[in-house]
């Protein structure tokens, strides 16, 4: 014991999560969080009311089958035939998962072996790091820079090697909002198929897209067989406590994830898949007022935040805005955001957490949009003021 360290290695530096530190300062002081990603309002009540029938009707209670309830597997598959046209079996290219978070994890410890490289957007979410580490791969970032964090493609054909196994594409892109191109994304899917690489796509912010459109990388041609398409119900429905998440690709990939899903939660969430089954069926109204809901909230925390002194990075999708704290004289995201709720009230996350250069995002910081009108107008106002 005294020889070697407790916690393996490959998981030294990812201790206690940004989100979990910034979510107790808010507690302790009584700080408006907007630091972590949830919203403070349940979703739709019929969705909701859909979990309390399935509990009281016994129907998933007990362990659900691995791939998922039968229904919301289908209801998947009928959610990519209804907004972006693709096909899939929902018995053998449909996978549900206890959220994104281990859509992601199991696609990598499936994937992966020691030493590949996987090339990600930099900054990437705080997970993405760890599962790569957990996979015994090698995370080689991409970096997007302020102001529009567009990804330079030819540096991206420059860091693909002969170890390069994977692509990770997070569009809409968190922590800075932007939302990849159809030329972008094209590019990309042709550098893919030119040097065999496999893709791992997180979109569980495809419904909230303000400006643009969101494009499946999976829907383009020569992505099919390559690419494991992930998205989740939290963020869409704003159930993010129920943990339902899924996967969509080929027979082959699909099988590849859910062998290494099976050995870490095996199932979960049973009643509420049965929910997000109907949730996924919600008309097309739905869908387009929650997004302009969430974009009147963007534009009032980014006008409040520019008011502030702030440099605003208007994002395009997303929970989230990325700001630049250089005008108001400070140099240090981490210093000011642990000092922020003391000072002023308010939570947010340094972006310098989500890059492997810390310098390329030192002076930014997150804040999330997804709460109450009069919560954020609080927010601005406490942050105005001090």
């Amino acid at each position: 014991m005294a020889g070697r360290p407790v916690l393996n290695r490959r998981l030294d530096g990812h201790g206690t999560t940004i989100f979990a530190e910034m979510s107790a300062l808010a507690v302790a002081t009584g700080a408006i969080n907007l630091g972590q990603g949830f919203p403070d309002t349940d979703g739709p009540e019929e969705v909701r009311e859909a979990a309390v029938r399935a509990l009281r009707e016994g129907r998933g209670n007990q362990y659900p089958p691995g791939p998922g309830v039968p229904e919301l597997r289908v209801a998947v598959a009928d959610h990519q035939r209804r907004f972006y046209g693709l096909e899939f079996d929902p018995d053998r290219e449909v996978l549900v998962t206890a959220g994104a978070t281990e859509a992601i994890a199991a696609a990598l410890l499936a994937l992966l072996e020691p030493g590949d490289e996987v090339i990600a957007f930099e900054p990437f979410y705080d997970s993405y790091a760890a599962c790569i580490a957990m996979a015994g791969a090698v995370r080689v970032p991409l970096t997007l820079r302020a102001p529009d964090f567009r990804p330079d493609l030819d540096a991206l054909r420059d860091a693909v090697t002969p170890r390069t196994r994977l692509l990770l594409l997070n569009s809409p892109h968190n922590p800075t909002g932007m939302v990849l191109t159809r030329d972008e994304l094209t590019a990309i899917a042709a550098l893919a198929v030119e040097r065999d690489l496999l893709v791992v796509t997180d979109e569980v912010y495809e419904h909230l897209v303000y400006d643009g459109e969101h494009v499946p990388l999976i829907s383009l041609p020569g992505m099919r067989e390559r690419t494991v398409s992930i998205s989740s119900s939290g963020k869409t429905f704003s159930f993010t406590g129920w943990k339902v998440g899924w996967v969509t690709g080929s027979a082959e990939l699909v099988a590849a994830v859910r062998t290494a899903k099976q050995y870490l939660t095996f199932v979960s969430s049973g009643p509420f898949q049965y929910a997000i089954a109907e949730a996924l069926r919600l008309p097309d109204g739905y869908f387009g007022t929650f997004r302009e809901q969430l974009r009147g909230k963007r534009d009032l925390l980014t006008a409040g935040l520019a008011d502030a002194g702030l440099e605003v990075h208007r994002p395009q999708g997303t929970y989230f805005v990325t700001a630049d704290i250089a005008p108001l004289g400070e140099k240090d995201g981490i210093a000011f955001c642990r000092q922020l709720p003391e000072r002023c009230g308010v939570v947010a996350v340094p972006n310098a957490v989500f890059y492997d250069d810390p310098d390329a995002g030192r002076s930014q910081v997150r804040f999330a949009f997804c709460k109450r009108e009069e919560v954020l107008r609080e927010a601005v106002a406490r942050l105005r003021g001090c």
